[in-house]
């Protein structure tokens, strides 16, 4: 039987319908058309499905819709305004921070996520960041590069 719940998801307030056993990822992708949150391993050992919930970044895929009814959520293409990417994602692609984009959602809120908490962004940090991420074409370096840089732009003023 279908529960409603109510979640707050890239600035916009829901009401919608799940099932009790309807992962976030399944309500994100499926009812709401947010198709930058990737479905992936379903297990979360791979980080596609990664989005921020309440400002955590968390696998969306280990997450039962009904336990975060009232909850915020963050999703890549929250950090859109009208046609204008957000700096973060601008950085991504002036460093070469993705090759086939597969990943890139996911590593993106966590990027967002550790630039607006000021955690450590030398390169150990950045890396450390990303456990639990898989990218299988770029080997991190450009990543690493792409969030810093970042960073760089949000200590300047130009994040929004």
């Amino acid at each position: 039987m279908e529960q409603t719940i109510h979640l707050t998801v890239n600035g916009k307030k829901h009401e919608l319908q799940v099932m009790p056993h309807s992962t976030l990822l399944d309500v994100l992708r499926d009812q709401l058309g947010l198709t930058s949150v990737r479905r992936s391993c379903g297990e979360g050992a791979c980080g596609a499905c990664t989005i921020l919930l309440n400002n955590e970044p968390v696998n969306s895929c280990l997450v039962l819709a009904v336990s975060v009814s009232g909850d915020e959520v963050l999703t890549s293409e929250g950090l859109l305004s009208g046609e204008e990417v957000h700096p973060l994602m601008q950085s991504f692609v002036d460093n070469h921070g993705f090759q086939c984009g597969y990943c890139t959602s996911g590593i993106l809120m966590t990027s967002y996520s550790i630039i607006n908490e000021n955690k450590s962004l030398d390169n150990a940090g950045v890396r450390k960041s990303m456990e639990g991420h898989m990218c299988r074409c770029t080997g991190y370096v450009n990543i690493v590069r792409s969030v810093q840089a970042a960073k760089k732009e949000k200590d300047a003023g130009n994040w929004w």
